[in-house]
């Protein structure tokens, strides 16, 4: 059946197999995708949705760079927003509501789309590996399929157990097995492995709510979207709905805790910190009365609905009795409870930063293999894994982002040099240089590098030149034309800032704090050149946020030269970091644990973030 040597074959048909699957062939390797079961290429096995804090910014990356993410959730959203508007530009992170179903079955066109892109339908159980070289894959019927280079991205698959209440059988999701076998050869190769926990809540019929009880979640007046190539802005959207558990829910929950695998030893590992199960946050926030729920349809058409907020390994009758007490919920009926679900992962600092192991030659992880959790993160290492494959067998230039280039430079060297012990999951404040890595400017970062790997195509190109070339000219036409007093006062009056006595250039009142593009285009010359010129929303936004944020910029690069020159300070043996209340929870509880004798060792350490880090240079005197 394969009697042919691929260039790289793709284990595992998630976010990150997909990903690395289209980048791979995209650029000309021979590529076959290796996945369980065809009909679950792309599937959503947790919430349907994409983007959000930082991760909204991950998906506009992969975009830049010519993957497929950000198309696909265009095609299949049902609702889109740009979360953390009232912030700075920095923390802007879009996020859109996904048709599960819809999302899945784009993938799936759009890989099978993919000239140089084969499939198969098996469980792989085996490496084939020769002198510390990778060179194909065994499959569950004894077929050897030969390859060149091997990405491993396979989720939550590896030795997968699934924990509901008192009751556990292996599978990698609800309805699917377990993956087995990859994980005992590569202990024998000698790599290390261990263990992480997820869970998901109960999915519900939506014909059993009562939304008249809950708070509506519309999307955005004026939608957006992922890709900045032209995909469909969405015409009409679906409402979420948020709701709040109270002391009568948690009491029932209390119910069933001596029940609870997490709470009874049976499960040992350890779960995302920043999405805890419902007990858990009971548990560990024993002062909340509540918690939000976010009631969240799965599609168009679909009835299903899932209860974002009430991730649950509790027997499923407790499950069910606790949420017909949360408003709207009464008279609920379960299309499948909750679920917590173990796996083997590999800790990521086995990988180099091309995400090809250390130990195994052509050999790539990608995705929760590497101890990460999250659509986004996966899609991105699979990204970048197919693309350093196809690179290295073509004997050209590994392709590494820096930390100051994009997000997913920031995931992967935290990976690598930091490692995780719990699921890493990415947040703005891991970047420190945030202000450089924002999401509206994702295109004019990574466009051109896509372009030149051979995944960004020309239109892309020519659309980030000339949104670069007119933001540009906007910008120069702010700093070179003067305002009149007589015209400009009124606009500033009307929002409160202090009036002019005289004439000056319109970058400067450009500047002020509620100063913004609408007030601007008040302005008659800036009305006609914006007319005149025919500029787009984004041109516009990416002026407006070069005008207000330049300043900022330059202090964040100063700031980071002195970070990185101030890394040796010792920090004191016997610290007390509790008494510093503007470090994070996590930080205090990490730096605590682990005691850095520096602040380098500090900084390297999984959840102490470049904010902690300045904050503890503050404190001790720079």
């Amino acid at each position: 059946m394969f009697s042919e040597e691929y260039d790289i074959i793709v284990v595992g048909g998630g976010h990150a197999g997909c990903e690395a699957a289209a980048a791979a062939a995209n650029m000309g390797s021979k590529t076959l995708l290796v996945t369980m079961n065809l009909q679950t290429i792309g599937q959503m096995s947790c919430n349907p949705a994409m983007g959000g804090i930082a991760k909204g910014q991950i998906v506009r990356e992969i975009d830049a760079l010519g993957g497929y993410s950000g198309i696909i959730t265009d095609k299949s959203a049902i609702q889109f927003k740009m979360l953390n508007k009232s912030k700075g530009p920095a923390m802007w992170s879009p996020r859109a509501q996904s048709d599960r179903m819809r999302f899945a079955e784009e993938w799936r066109l759009a890989l099978e789309r993919t000239k140089n892109l084969d499939f198969y339908q098996e469980m792989v159980r085996g490496l084939l590996v020769k002198k510390d070289r990778v060179v194909g894959v065994r499959t569950s019927l004894g077929l050897d399929i030969f390859a060149r280079a091997v990405v491993l991205t396979n989720g939550t698959f590896l030795n997968g157990l699934i924990h509901i209440g008192d009751k556990q059988f292996g599978g990698g999701r609800a309805g699917e097995k377990a993956a087995t076998g990859i994980t005992e050869q590569l202990e024998e190769i000698g790599f290390e492995s261990g263990r992480m926990k997820t869970g998901t809540p109960p999915r519900v019929d939506g014909r059993s709510l009562d939304y008249s009880k809950m708070i509506v979640q519309p999307g955005d007046a004026d939608p957006g979207c992922f890709s900045f190539l032209s995909t469909d802005v969405l015409k009409q959207q679906r409402d979420c709905h948020m709701t709040y558990t109270s002391e009568e829910v948690h009491e029932l929950l209390r119910e069933g805790f001596d029940r609870s695998p997490m709470f009874n030893g049976r499960i040992k590992s350890i779960g995302p910190r920043y999405c805890p199960s419902i007990e858990d946050k009971i548990h560990r926030f024993k002062d909340k009365d509540r918690h939000q729920i976010f009631v969240e349809p799965e599609g168009w058409d679909t009835v299903e609905v899932y209860v974002n907020g009430f991730s649950t390994s509790l027997p499923e009758d407790v499950q069910f009795r606790a949420l017909k007490s949360v408003a709207g919920f009464e008279k609920v009926k379960f299309f499948r409870p909750g679920y917590a679900i173990e796996y083997d992962y590999f800790p990521p600092t086995q990988l180099k930063h091309t995400l090809e192991t250390k130990l195994i030659s052509n050999l790539y992880f990608a995705g929760q293999i590497n101890g990460t959790t999250g659509y986004e993160e996966a899609a991105c290492q699979g990204l970048m894994a197919g693309i350093n494959a196809h690179l290295k067998l073509k004997e050209k230039e590994a392709f590494i982002l820096r930390r100051d280039e994009a997000y997913i430079g920031v995931l992967i060297d935290d990976l690598i040099t930091k490692g995780t012990e719990e699921p890493y999951r990415m947040f703005t404040s891991r970047a420190e240089y945030r202000t450089l890595l924002r999401q509206d400017n994702a295109d004019l970062r990574l466009t051109e590098i896509g372009y030149k790997l051979g995944l960004a195509g020309e239109e892309r190109l020519k659309k980030v030149e000339k949104k670069q070339k007119e933001s540009e000219d906007l910008v120069g036409f702010f700093k070179k034309t003067s305002f009149n007093p007589n015209e400009i006062n009124p606009i500033l009056e009307s929002v409160g800032s202090q009036k002019v006595s005289q004439g000056d250039k319109l970058y400067k009142v450009f500047a002020r704090p509620r100063i913004g593009m609408d007030q601007m285009l008040k302005v008659q010359d800036v009305a006609d050149y914006v007319s005149g010129h025919k500029l787009g929303a984004e041109v516009l936004e990416q002026a407006e946020i070069e005008v207000k944020y330049s300043g900022y910029i330059a202090k964040e690069k100063t700031n980071a030269d002195k970070l990185q020159r101030l890394e040796n300070i010792k920090i004191p043996e016997n610290f007390n970091y509790r008494k510093l209340a503007s470090l994070s929870y996590e930080a205090r509880e990490k730096l605590e644990a682990i005691r850095p004798a520096t602040l380098s060792q500090a900084s390297r350490i999984s959840g102490v973030s470049p904010s902690d880090i300045s904050v503890l240079l503050v404190y001790l005197g720079r």
